[in-house]
């Protein structure tokens, strides 16, 4: 057996090529091959990443406002850009902190700017003729967190209740304690000092 096919070997060169195994793709084939999967993969990685970074700012709540920076200033009535919002979201600011919690009294917009840079939420209401029903509902909402929530009056203001963080501003009229809440945890504890 052996001889009839060293045999067939000398007579046709072909006939030992086929008996053979077959070899895989050449080494450049596999390399291209690798290439493209490689280009594929990071194509569909980004394709994720981008899809998940877009719902994430998209389903953001509030209204986003320029980043102002965050320098301090000694004292509220030292001269500083203006605002960008109302109530602040950012910008110049002093270099403490109003108490977190429920507080009675309007807090200055140049120190509830610092609560927000330290990853506070600050919820305010403006009602000229009272309004102890959504006082006691806020309160209510607030005194749920140790800190890094704030409570306060804001006389002036267009709506009744305002929410604000960092760069993000939610205003309007009633009461919806899930919007809050929303609010609250997207924003609450994101800390945004300079590095």
């Amino acid at each position: 057996m052996a001889q009839d096919r060293a045999a067939k070997e000398r007579k046709d060169p072909k006939a030992r090529k086929a008996d053979k195994p077959a070899r895989g793709p050449s080494r450049t084939a596999r390399r291209r091959r690798n290439a493209v999967l490689g280009i594929v993969v990071a194509v569909v990685a980004a394709a994720v990443v981008g899809y998940f970074a877009y719902q994430a700012s998209a389903n953001r709540p509030g209204v986003e406002f320029p980043d102002q920076g965050n320098l301090h200033i000694q004292t509220e009535s030292e001269p500083h850009v203006a605002y960008n919002s109302d109530p602040p979201t950012s910008g110049p600011h002093l270099p403490y902190l109003a108490p977190w919690g429920v507080h009675n009294v309007p807090i200055t917009r140049e120190l509830q700017v610092h609560n927000l840079e330290d990853g506070g939420v600050v919820i305010q209401y403006h009602c000229p003729n009272g309004c102890p029903d959504l006082v006691e509902k806020l309160t209510a909402i607030v005194k749920g967190y140790d800190r890094q929530v704030v409570l306060a009056p804001y006389p002036g203001m267009k709506t009744r209740i305002a929410l604000t963080a960092w760069t993000r501003l939610d205003a309007f009229d009633e009461y919806d304690e899930a919007r809050i809440v929303r609010f609250i945890r997207a924003y609450r504890g994101i800390d945004h000092h300079k590095r």
